[in-house]
């Protein structure tokens, strides 16, 4: 089978929101190439490098490719789709988040063995007492462990970018067994699932995007929680009466931004609050609307250039 290789150039901050664009729009695999990554692999301790070839480390323009593969018959649809939401996120970023040229290239190959490849560099990631792995891995869960399973198409959250892992993380600190949990823009499903797992009764989880639905409808089922969820195609803030004990939302700044004045009728009174996806230079904004809807900011995380946010109604 027939691929056209999409390489697009960023930077180590900038690849993860790149390759999130890259999943909505194929099956076939999205790979980052960072030097940082293979200079944190030499620095780790825990494994034993006999020779690395100096050139690996040898890049210092901080240059980051991000290729997707797209098949071939896809192409002509699916490559305008990608630029266009590519511009978004940069006119979105406006200057706050370093995203480098963000030139783009595409080139014909064959791709036969590509999914095979491709799987082989997915571990479980461990997050707290939640851990990711992708269905065609064998994982025994260890003690307290719950495991969510997602699907080869890992897209919209897998639990490897800071913004997703921040949130499940959050989620486990404020859940009970009685919780009611909403997931504003679902993505994979991850967030919902992971209440369930983690004992909520129910979690709506909602997503303007259909692909992102349909993902989402199949990693519930994988998972054995279709009973528990409710997965729809809308903006779920416009039903004022559905009520949530946990919401969720890990989306852009600027969005979170545009959704303050909403998200706070569908939080229950001394219901928690969770923010995610918010870069350095827009968290000090994100905090003052939220804070002036009456909610009270009660942590914050940050990992990388990404901030989350928990607040109590």
């Amino acid at each position: 089978m027939k691929f056209i290789e999409l390489t697009v150039h960023t930077t180590s901050e900038g690849s993860e929101l790149i390759a999130d664009v890259m999943w909505r729009y194929t099956n076939y695999g999205v790979a980052i190439s960072d030097v940082k990554d293979v200079i944190a692999l030499q620095r780790d301790k825990s494994a034993y490098w006999d020779y690395m070839d100096d050139c690996l480390t040898a890049n210092t323009s901080g240059d980051v490719l991000v290729k997707a593969f797209i098949a071939v018959a896809d192409a002509p649809s699916v490559l305008p789709k990608i630029r266009a939401d590519i511009e978004e996120i940069e006119k979105n970023c406006a200057g706050a988040l370093p995203l480098g040229t963000l030139e783009a290239t595409n080139r014909e190959i064959e791709g036969d063995d590509w999914i095979e490849i491709w799987r082989t560099h997915f571990r479980p990631i461990h997050l707290g007492r939640i851990v990711v792995v992708p269905e065609w891995i064998a994982y025994d869960k260890g003690d307290g462990e719950e495991i969510v399973k997602l699907d080869n198409n890992m897209a919209f959250g897998t639990g490897e970018h800071e913004t997703t892992s921040m949130c499940v993380e959050l989620l486990q600190e404020y859940i009970t067994p009685d919780s009611v949990c909403i997931d504003v823009g679902c993505g994979s499903g991850i967030l919902g699932i992971s209440a369930v797992k983690l004992g909520a009764k129910l979690a709506y989880l909602t997503d303007i995007d259909a692909v992102a639905v349909e993902s989402a409808n199949h990693n519930a089922q994988l998972n054995g929680v279709s009973d528990k969820t409710v997965i729809a195609r809308s903006n779920l803030l416009d039903d004022s009466s559905l009520k949530g004990d946990i919401m969720l939302a890990n989306i852009t700044a600027d969005i979170l931004e545009n959704l303050a004045p909403s998200i706070p009728k569908n939080l229950k009174a001394g219901g928690t609050l969770i923010l995610s996806g918010i870069i350095d230079g827009k968290l000090d904004r994100v905090v003052e609307v939220y804070s002036a809807q009456g909610l009270t900011l009660v942590k914050k995380v940050k990992k990388g250039e990404w901030n989350a946010l928990a607040f109590k109604g």
